[in-house]
């Protein structure tokens, strides 16, 4: 038990708390927009380009955490150009590009013979998050969290009807394409977090959750962002308790959340 308590004044661990609760509370509801529109998968695609955003930043010196939101941005931009100028789906592009970008950051690993830690990078390594790591998820949250609060209604009218929201004035390509840059830029962040496997994980699963308790859009964001920082805090408590993971274990304490609200009555 002192073991314990020495843990919980440690800097390290309010860190790991700090980075956390800053993922959770822009993830929350940026999650709820993938889960309306069904962008799930568009979040893995992200997340399969976080390796080569690592390799490339180790190539040209840059900040782990720059490197790997650049390069998702790259992708994002690259994916609304491919839906403009191909006849192909949205599905079909994805599985290319998620596939794709995964082989060539493994491939580039390989031939530079970079020495990458795969197993930190594939499950995160919260607790060994850096001041400077946690200034830097700031500034990328505060970012992300005005934007949301900037084009919350143009949003909301492209998610419920694009046509509807065209004919209203929304500019539709835009907009799209301001969700796809703050979701690669949530996935930069959330990479130290709970890494590149799980980082899709905790964009949706909070807000699935949060979905049956909601009866309002605004309302389902901000418990999104509530159960998504609740399962930060069970996670690390669970990493601490009994040196478990804390990426996975904040994913696992995400998803007992989420079948907790299951048995609850569901709000119209």
């Amino acid at each position: 038990m002192s073991e314990v308590t020495a843990l919980l004044y440690s800097q390290f661990l309010w860190l790991a708390l700090a980075a956390g609760l800053i993922v959770a509370a822009v993830s929350g509801p940026l999650g709820c927009f993938a889960v309306w529109r069904r962008m799930a998968y568009f979040g893995d695609t992200l997340a399969h380009s976080a390796l080569l955003g690592v390799t490339l930043g180790f190539l040209l010196h840059l900040q782990p955490t720059l490197a790997v939101g650049a390069t998702c941005c790259g992708l994002a931009v690259l994916l609304v150009y491919l839906q403009r100028r191909q006849k192909l789906s949205v599905d079909t592009l994805l599985g290319i590009l998620s596939h794709s970008m995964l082989a060539l950051g493994i491939v580039t690993v390989s031939l530079f013979d970079i020495n990458v830690d795969l197993l930190s990078l594939l499950l995160g390594d919260l607790l060994a998050v850096s001041p400077a790591d946690v200034v830097l998820m700031t500034a990328a949250g505060a970012l992300i969290a005005g934007l949301l609060f900037y084009l919350w209604e143009p949003l909301l009218a492209f998610t419920l009807n694009e046509e509807l929201a065209a004919v209203e004035g929304v500019p539709i390509e835009r907009v799209r394409l301001a969700l796809m840059l703050m979701l690669a830029l949530l996935i930069a962040i959330a990479m130290k977090v709970v890494g590149i496997l799980l980082i899709t994980a905790m964009l949706i699963i909070p807000a699935a959750a949060a979905r049956r308790l909601a009866a309002t859009p605004e309302r389902m964001a901000l418990l999104a962002a509530l159960i998504g920082g609740l399962s930060v805090l069970l996670g690390l408590l669970a990493s601490v308790l009994w040196d478990t993971p804390a990426g996975p274990s904040i994913v696992l304490a995400a998803a007992l959340l989420f079948l907790f609200t299951q048995a609850r009555p569901q709000k119209h």
